[in-house]
């Protein structure tokens, strides 16, 4: 199994660990029980991994040079459909139609855009190919979403995470013109809570995020709505 983090393992998915197909599950160490946001340290990314981790209140986020690092944060950033936030701003933005938003139309661009985008204080990027490879399989086993904005230009900025149970867990985003990635988001969020979706996950909290109605919960508090909301 994932080892604790101060054991040492080999960088990036280990090649002895077994895979585990979508129908199977992992058990990971209880978050509840742990002193940090690191988990454990180690295993692959195979979708069974991947399901059980998420289910569990935990995912991959880990740089190139290390193991699989699974965390789950405390506190976690949420959106709700009582949270979601429309600024004037986008709201002319999306009224104007100044992009056409589309749906699951191309998850590869999306996550290889994702990929290379630059992000302040960082130098390199966690969506390395493994995790490229990893997410690609899970949309193809229909457990990923993704959102696209385009302009006359093509694909002007998207976003796509997990959608398990009435949880969407969002993984990341990105922009190539100012607003893209916010118009994006937030239509998909719109389509999700319509559809009956509860809760959608941001794991970490960031400006981009609070500005569309992120709100900090215990990790506790999300640990308890995920057992619920996703059977």
């Amino acid at each position: 199994m994932p080892r604790p983090a101060t054991e040492a393992v080999p960088a990036g998915p280990d090649p002895r660990f077994p895979d585990f197909s979508q129908h199977e599950r992992f058990t990971f160490p209880d978050p509840a029980q742990c002193p940090g946001d690191i988990i454990a340290a180690g295993g692959n990314l195979s979708p069974g991994m991947l399901l059980s981790a998420y289910r569990q209140g935990i995912f991959p986020w880990y740089n190139p040079e290390d193991p699989i690092l699974w965390q789950s944060p405390d506190p976690r950033f949420i959106i709700t459909p009582d949270t979601l936030h429309h600024s004037a701003t986008m709201k002319k933005v999306l009224r104007r139609g100044d992009f056409e938003v589309r749906f699951d139309v191309d998850f590869p661009a999306v996550i290889r855009a994702c990929s290379a985008a630059r992000r302040p204080g960082q130098s390199g990027t966690w969506i390395t190919g493994d995790m490229i490879g990893a997410y690609t399989e899970l949309h193809r086993l229909g457990c990923v979403r993704t959102a696209e904005s385009y302009d006359a230009g093509g694909l002007a900025g998207g976003c796509y995470g997990l959608l398990l149970g009435r949880v969407f867990f969002g993984e990341s985003m990105f922009s190539r013109r100012s607003n893209a990635s916010k118009a994006a988001f937030l239509s998909l969020a719109q389509r999700l809570f319509a559809g009956g979706v509860a809760l959608i996950d941001c794991q970490v909290p960031s400006d981009h995020l609070r500005s569309l109605g992120g709100r900090e919960i215990s990790r506790k508090d999300f640990l308890r709505l995920i057992r619920i909301l996703i059977p």
